[in-house]
């Protein structure tokens, strides 16, 4: 299910209009996926695609009524780096360009199908269309996720990550040196007025704050600047929008990068390097880390500290 409650840029629009928007397909297909009885609107269910919608209103979307949607198959061609493995969780270590999950747009090749090929127990847990995942990275993200392996562990780790006694920390190269070498973020965050595609920090958006500490600073061209950053919240896109939002775009970040170079990257310049949680199966609190990959290492080599 994909969640989605009504934000100012997109009062008035027609339903059909909005889930094409959650799920990037075309109006056509979103028709199709609220006559077949895929879509509420405040816990109905709703079928007239024309019904124009109110701000706040609160819009949930099946993806399983999308033209063609089955349950994801086992892939053992999907790679993917295993840092902890047991009878309760699995912490994934995820490369660059991996989609976590089937959805629009990636019926397949992502690595809920590489998992279901490792561990087949997975496919009883949760959502069967996203089966153990209880958080996600963007494709073009690298790093620590971690996946349970059974309901029970699946309901612990969402309780984590909902009252935010999880933490999870992330190494992220900006452009420019930020004023204080700590900060706090603390903007709400929703669809854009703009381009509603896109998220941004916007008055009407869900809380969400990104602590932020500086690690390095370089003399190039640009200053780039290597922080890490811990979510206090996980909005989506939360450290992009919240570190353009600030004039520090990260570095790669073909959406909220501001038109900056890239310094040959092709994605945003953002790991995962640290998964602190309380283990559903234990009780004791562990701590997974990830070193940076290959090219995100390689930039830093590039570059000259102060």
């Amino acid at each position: 299910m994909i969640e989605e409650t009504v934000p100012a840029a997109l009062a008035g629009e027609r339903l059909d209009r909005i889930v094409a928007l959650v799920l990037d397909v075309s109006r056509s297909v979103a028709q199709g996926v609220v006559d077949s009885g895929g879509v509420t609107v405040d816990g109905a269910v709703e079928t007239v695609g024309r019904l124009r919608l109110e701000e706040g209103q609160h819009v949930t979307v099946d993806e399983s009524h999308l033209p063609g949607a089955e349950l994801p198959a086992p892939d053992p061609e999907i790679e993917f780096g295993v840092v902890h493995v047991d009878e309760w969780i699995v912490v994934v270590d995820k490369p660059a360009g991996l989609v976590v999950h089937p959805g629009a747009g990636n019926p397949d090749g992502t690595l809920v199908n590489g998992l279901l090929a490792a561990y087949p127990d997975l496919a009883e847990v949760g959502d069967p269309v996203r089966p153990g995942i209880v958080h996600r990275l963007d494709a073009g993200s690298t790093g620590l996720l971690v996946v349970a392996r059974t309901e029970e562990a699946r309901e612990a780790l969402i309780d984590q990550f909902v009252d935010h006694s999880a933490g999870r920390t992330y190494m992220a190269l900006v452009w420019g040196r930020p004023e204080a070498p700590h900060g706090v973020i603390d903007a709400p965050i929703g669809r854009s007025q703009r381009d509603p595609m896109r998220m941004a920090v916007v008055a009407d958006g869900r809380g969400a704050r990104t602590e932020y500490e500086v690690l390095q600073s370089y003399d190039d061209r640009g200053e780039p600047t290597l922080l890490e950053c811990r979510l206090e919240t996980g909005r989506t896109h939360q450290i992009r929008v919240h570190l353009s939002s600030i004039g520090h775009p990260l570095i790669g970040d073909p959406w909220y990068g501001q038109r900056r170079p890239t310094l040959g990257l092709e994605r945003p310049f953002l790991h995962a390097s640290r998964l602190e949680l309380t283990h559903p199966g234990t009780g004791e609190r562990v701590v997974f880390e990830s070193e940076l990959p290959a090219d995100l290492r390689g930039i830093l080599d590039t570059l000259t500290p102060t």
